[in-house]
């Protein structure tokens, strides 16, 4: 039988082998010079030492001699430091093959003494936002922290190990009774202790984490390879979830994960079924309370795998590559909710709707866009585009600038996404027209606990404002970041604090609800009665 886990919880450490603490500085190898006196310069000097032997005797020719050295001594090539191969980098790498192994040694010691065990993945929710706040260095360190952090939680005995750059495989120690409801809270704590800010370069760094599990009761077979790919699999399901989402392995998960690679060729017949429809989020403005926009995102509406998110959207998306179709379903669906929205007592607002780089780059999108506001009788001011990074960063191309420069001009609202995440100038703002940015929700995360999250959003805010700039933060997640962010001066928010996505007759209701009680709550300075 293989070496049981137990053998391995006598050692101190609680991983049998530790990730690697990332280097400050590279490693070198010095490059020798050879002899001083070897050196081909020196034969300048043979002629002179010859004549002051022939002129001044042993003595002078010692003298040219002495002189010589010193000379090459004080002109001698420096060491050069050369770095090593990359194959030398003590970055920690993924041990996918060590946790497999893990798992079979825990599974027999488990089935051995008629135990339990499971195997949990840890990852982080939004990896390519961290990575763009921090350089290459910063990153591996603060892996490192986060790792420590989850080990932390653990007993001496269980073991972690990194399966994937962003995620964590925690094997547990089998033990008498491991339940759903153990396996949750303790997802629920390592949840906690990953999610409190970073200190990483005297910078306080917020985050989110999903969690996935799988119990030894539920894995589709007792193997190391197949407990992990199930824990992979709900924590796939807890990201598309999240942020910060926890989910346990289920046979329904395992079929949703062989599915997904087949959404790339459902996708179509479902546009055109018109199972593709737009959810609509609330925009709230800080001061008054009132709703100052609405979010369309798309949801597929999936016979087989329930309502379906943007994250599993896009993807099949891309792969079919229709993306302007379905920027054509959404488009029509939104101008639809805006002549609903109309005849509502108090209409919510403008309609936020994100353009991608395959949008901005047809020459024929202004001209399409223009048509399909004539068409339905819209203002153009009712609708926001909404530019994202990869927009942002090629506004010099001449096809780009003039579609965004062309819809500001007749009166569309530009409104810049994720910013504080990526580069982008205070020149590019002014070529884009744009009246709002959107602080991205790895700013606000944590906003009411974390000083450095407000000084943040503080400074972003201010920024804003002196460009002349409303500001959206998205992501709000709970009420305490809702209240701070007003303290701060955020202009609008919205997030699953607010509402979750809607389909557009809840939204019709929600937007009735919230307009109500809005009118029927205290007014500042009034007697009530008055």
């Amino acid at each position: 039988m293989k070496k049981s886990a137990g053998q391995n919880a006598a050692k101190p450490s609680k991983s049998v082998k530790k990730l690697k603490l990332p280097k400050s500085e590279t490693k070198k190898r010095v490059k020798l010079s050879g002899p001083i006196l070897l050196r081909r310069e020196m034969v300048a000097f043979l002629p002179a030492a010859a004549l002051a032997g022939l002129w001044f005797g042993l003595e002078g020719m010692t003298l040219v001699g002495f002189t010589a050295i010193i000379v090459a001594w004080m002109s001698r090539p420096m060491a050069q430091p050369v770095e090593e191969d990359d194959a030398q980098d003590d970055r920690p790498v993924p041990q996918r093959a060590e946790a497999e192994t893990m798992l079979d040694d825990t599974l027999a010691e488990a089935l051995d003494s008629g135990r339990g065990t499971a195997c949990l993945v840890v990852g982080l929710d939004d990896t390519a936002s961290l990575m763009r706040q921090m350089s290459r260095s910063e990153f591996d360190e603060f892996l490192q922290a986060f790792s420590e952090r989850t080990r932390d939680v653990l007993r001496n005995s269980d073991r972690i190990v990194m399966i994937e750059r962003d995620r964590y495989a925690v094997v547990l120690t089998p033990t008498q009774r491991p339940d759903l409801e153990s396996m949750i809270q303790l997802s629920a704590r390592l949840q906690s202790a990953c999610d409190a800010p970073f200190s990483i370069s005297g910078r306080s760094i917020n985050t989110t984490s999903h969690v996935g599990f799988c119990l030894m009761s539920r894995a589709p077979a007792l193997t190391g390879a197949a407990i992990l790919q199930a824990a992979e699999a709900a924590a796939d399901e807890a990201r598309r979830n999240g942020p910060g989402a926890i989910r346990a392995f289920t046979p329904e998960i395992k079929q949703a994960a062989r599915a997904k690679s087949a959404l790339a060729g459902e996708i179509g017949p479902a546009l055109e079924e018109g199972r593709i429809v737009a959810y609509f989020q609330p925009q709230i403005c800080t001061d008054t309370g009132t709703i100052s926009g609405m979010q369309a995102m798309p949801r597929w509406l999936s016979r087989d795998h329930g309502i379906l998110p943007e994250d599993d959207i896009l993807p099949a998306i891309a792969s079919a590559g229709l993306q302007h179709r379905l920027a054509e379903v959404m488009l029509f669906q939104c101008f639809n909710a805006l002549r609903d929205w109309e005849r509502l007592p108090t209409p919510p607002g403008p309609v936020s709707l994100p353009l991608g780089l395959t949008h901005v780059t047809d020459p024929k999108m202004f001209d399409r866009l223009k048509w399909e506001f004539d068409r339905f009788d819209i203002t153009p001011n009712r609708a926001r585009l909404v530019l994202h990074q990869e927009v942002t960063a090629q506004l010099d191309d001449e096809v780009i600038l003039r579609n965004i420069s062309q819809c500001a001009k007749i009166g569309c609202r530009i409104e810049l996404a994720g910013f504080g995440t990526g580069p982008i100038s205070v020149a590019a703002l002014r070529r884009t027209g744009a009246e709002r940015i959107r602080i991205h929700r790895s700013f606000v995360t944590n906003v009411d606990r974390d000083p450095e999250q407000q000084r943040l959003v503080a400074a972003i805010v201010s920024f804003a404002e002196g460009l002349g700039l409303q500001t959206v933060a998205e992501g709000v997640s709970t009420i305490g970041e809702h209240a701070m962010l007003a303290q701060l001066g955020c202009n609008h928010v919205q997030g699953k604090a607010i509402s979750q996505p809607l389909p557009l007759e809840e939204s019709t209701q929600w937007v009735t609800r919230h307009d109500a009680r809005l009118s029927s709550s205290p007014k500042p300075g009034k007697r009530r009665g008055a």
